[in-house]
């Protein structure tokens, strides 16, 4: 009897010690005694708004220095439509730390989808449906893939001074590209690399104002076809047109004389780090 006694005695001994810890650290009491009062926000942000960031933490803050659920808090940070990523830590007595990184958009990805230049997806934020970017599309697994073949056709098509404006992979993995003057390029699933290489050091002896070429097939084994406009002034970068009364289409065949040296021109100037393009 007298062991179980002790054994009680030393039970309620331990409870009594740990209830008060228990209760502090899961915010039953304490939270008034311990608050965290003050906010301190670092990190390279400009589109996050201070309000929106406040209210988000605010929750947590409210259970005190030793009850705030400190992953909690960072990952409802990192719901917010601009937040790449965060880190959230306390500093005693009463302060707690919010690190912040944003997104940094690098190009559209799809139809509701960014890509930034840390490889990320994120949703469109509503602010920037109009912003001007590279529309980039293809299997969320081969964003590094779709990436670096931008990065190689825009030095391709440099020269010619016009710029890739489009570049998607398809389902089926067919590559197919737009450029800024409206010159819609259908490259296949084979070799694309090689293909726009061969096509864009052609490009510049086929261009005539008069007859701008409106479309390229490049799912030739040894050539391309071409689709030329009526005249000058066509732009755009939307689908390539079905073939229409006036156009014309030719057959080229590429040959070894054809091909001249291209000029070194840099990669986007939105770098991604650790893609290899």
């Amino acid at each position: 009897m007298n062991t179980t006694l002790r054994i009680l005695a030393w039970l309620l001994a331990v409870a009594l010690v740990a209830l008060p810890v228990v209760a502090v650290l899961n915010g039953w009491v304490g939270a008034e005694r311990w608050p965290l009062s003050r906010l301190r926000v670092s990190g390279d942000f400009k589109r996050v708004p201070a309000e929106q960031l406040r209210a988000v933490v605010l929750p947590y803050a409210k259970s005190g220095f030793f009850a705030v659920k400190l992953q909690d808090a960072q990952d409802a940070i990192e719901q917010l439509p601009w937040v790449e990523s965060a880190q959230v830590r306390k500093s005693w007595p009463d302060v707690l730390e919010v690190r912040v990184t944003e997104h940094k958009p690098f190009a559209r990805w799809g139809s509701d989808r960014m890509l930034s230049e840390q490889g990320r997806l994120f949703p469109v934020p509503p602010r920037l449906k109009d912003f001007k970017l590279p529309q980039l599309g293809g299997p969320d697994a081969r964003t590094a893939e779709v990436v670096a073949l931008y990065n190689e056709s825009r030095a391709l098509f440099a020269p010619t001074g016009a710029d890739v404006d489009r570049l998607e992979l398809d389902a089926r993995g067919s590559w197919s590209l737009g450029l800024s003057n409206g010159l819609q390029i259908v490259v296949g699933r084979d070799d694309a690399k090689a293909r726009l290489q061969r096509f864009a050091r052609v490009l510049p002896q086929l261009i005539n104002p008069q007859q701008p070429i409106v479309r390229a097939d490049l799912r030739y084994t040894n050539g391309f076809t071409v689709e030329r406009g009526m005249g000058s002034g066509e732009s755009g970068t939307g689908k390539a047109p079905p073939p229409q009364p006036g156009r014309r289409l030719t057959l080229v065949h590429p040959s070894p004389e054809a091909a001249i040296p291209l000029p070194t021109v840099p990669h986007s100037p939105f770098p991604i780090p650790g893609f290899t393009t």
